[in-house]
């Protein structure tokens, strides 16, 4: 299995441009926030699964970052149990969301990573979490530079 440190990487070389990188850190959490409300209009029980399973792949790569995706997890839970919106919503942000990650990607002269392979789908989100973490705790990107050296 690959390295948290892999998989960003490999996610980072089709994400150089500032525009893309940004699209991205709307859009992907965007797109997060849209399956997780398309899935629990039709099964409450399989959308806990998946998150579950989700969170475990998250948490063989990096603990820190799965505590971080599950606390994000958690709040676009209970906005979508509390948005008094339907599924139409949530698939019309998905859509939209979609356009402009592949707006970005032309912006970036690159093809989304998930063309490749779709792992990129899961590890878009906990990217976006590691950006923002590295924006908001001065420490963060001390700890992704010593889990480096390792």
């Amino acid at each position: 299995m690959k390295s948290i440190e892999e998989w960003f990487d490999e996610y980072s070389d089709s994400h150089q441009n500032s525009t893309n990188k940004k699209i991205h850190w709307v859009c992907v959490p965007a797109i997060l926030f849209s399956i997780i409300g398309i899935l629990a209009h039709f099964s409450t029980l399989l959308t806990a699964l998946l998150l579950v399973l989700t969170l475990v792949f998250y948490a063989r790569l990096d603990i820190m970052l799965a505590i971080a995706m599950a606390a994000l997890l958690a709040v676009m839970a209970w906005l979508i149990l509390i948005l008094p919106v339907g599924v139409g919503f949530y698939i019309g942000v998905f859509v939209i969301a979609w356009i402009g990650q592949f707006y970005g990607h032309k912006v970036e002269g690159k093809k989304p990573s998930f063309f490749k392979d779709l792992q990129f789908l899961l590890i878009g989100p906990v990217w976006c979490m590691d950006a923002y973490l590295a924006k908001v705790l001065p420490k963060w990107k001390l700890r992704q530079k010593l889990a480096l050296t390792r």
